[in-house]
């Protein structure tokens, strides 16, 4: 069963920790390696009940030209081009990330990465379930066309796109790998304002590729209750992507809008409540109802004494609390039945005081 179906069939979303390549600042706070730094973050993602973690694998010289300028944030990430920032973080390549995915294996939480070049998306393929597409390469068609395929299902995150750009892709991605893909309503500035987070576009996605799972790769600032991520999974969202980090003091572009393990358990705790209030679509008398209903609804009562022999009368009857008599149901019944006893005024009636018709 491939990772989209088992998606599809658990109750609950499936949660990413974006590490990406925090862990380079999560080193320098903790002055530990590299390698024991990423380590940590994926033993925080699995303790805070994230499904996955995900690293990004690039090298700069690969990705941009040296004079690319930024598109983040300055006042956060002081570094204004792409590329210098890029080298200071593409150190890990084919012998590190197969550490850590033997890592994840061992601690039964799932590998990911988002491969950013060609060499990157063949060495990953033995260690991954999913193929994870930036935004930034949606409209990289030839790149596109080359990770489907692999013919493994594909995450794709849809930011700074059109509607038809990502169709596009789409297409290009079910020629190889049929409807084995997720969609991910993502917006790509840094960090996303709540205003600009647009999540009914989900539903519109919903819509227009009801044949891909949908999923979101979330930028906002975390809020207090973890309501912007609860709300794309009542949108329907299945995947939820979220950048991670252990210190969101620390200075770069993405620990002060990531997620810490603590905004992560609040989330899984709101999916925990979603879950047991939704209950199921079956209506019918529950348990905890039985006794209320016996007793708060009502019962045929005599309005007036009731003579034995004679015959109920609307004007006879009323309708009180508890319901242990006839009931209302049967008012049409009742009226014009015989009493069998005398009936004084203000009794629950039951049928045994009647003649049976």
């Amino acid at each position: 069963m491939n990772i989209i179906d088992r998606i599809k069939q658990s109750s609950n979303p499936f949660l990413i920790a974006e590490i990406g390549v925090n862990y380079y600042d999560i080193a320098k706070r903790f002055q530990i390696d590299l390698m024991s730094a990423a380590k940590l973050m994926i033993d925080e993602a699995k303790k805070s009940g994230c499904d996955a973690v995900k690293f990004q694998s690039y090298k700069a010289e690969k990705l941009v030209v040296r004079n690319s300028p930024a598109y983040w944030d300055i006042s956060k990430e002081c570094t204004p081009s792409q590329y210098e920032l890029f080298k200071k973080f593409d150190r890990f390549g084919y012998a590190e990330y197969e550490e850590l995915y033997k890592y994840c294996s061992k601690n039964e939480i799932q590998f990911a990465a988002t491969p950013f070049d060609y060499d990157a998306v063949d060495y990953l393929e033995p260690w991954i379930d999913f193929y994870k597409i930036s935004s930034s390469d949606l409209s990289n068609i030839p790149f596109v066309k080359y990770i489907a395929g692999k013919k493994k299902p594909v995450f794709l995150s849809t930011g700074a796109s059109t509607i038809d750009e990502i169709e596009m892709a789409v297409n290009v991605i079910r020629e190889e790998v049929s409807n084995e893909i997720c969609l991910m309503h993502c917006v790509l500035d840094y960090p996303t304002r709540n205003k600009d987070a647009n999540l009914n576009i989900l539903k519109t996605l919903k819509t227009r590729f009801p044949y891909c799972l949908l999923g979101y790769s979330d930028h906002t600032m975390p809020d207090e209750r973890m309501l912007i991520l609860t709300v794309a999974c009542l949108y329907g969202a299945r995947v939820i992507e979220k950048h991670f980090t252990l210190d969101k003091k620390l200075p770069g572009n993405d620990h002060y809008h990531a997620a810490g393990p603590e905004d992560f358990v609040k989330f899984r705790k709101n999916i925990e409540l979603i879950q047991e209030v939704n209950g199921n679509a079956i209506k019918k008398v529950l348990d905890c109802e039985k006794k209320s209903r016996k007793y708060a609804r009502r019962s045929l009562v005599s309005k007036y004494k009731i003579n034995k022999g004679s015959i109920v009368k609307a004007e006879h009857l009323t309708c009180k609390r508890p319901g242990t008599g006839v009931s209302p149901y049967d008012y049409e019944k009742l009226v014009n039945s015989k009493s069998l006893v005398d009936i004084e005024k203000d009794t629950i009636l039951e049928w045994e005081m009647f003649e049976k018709a």
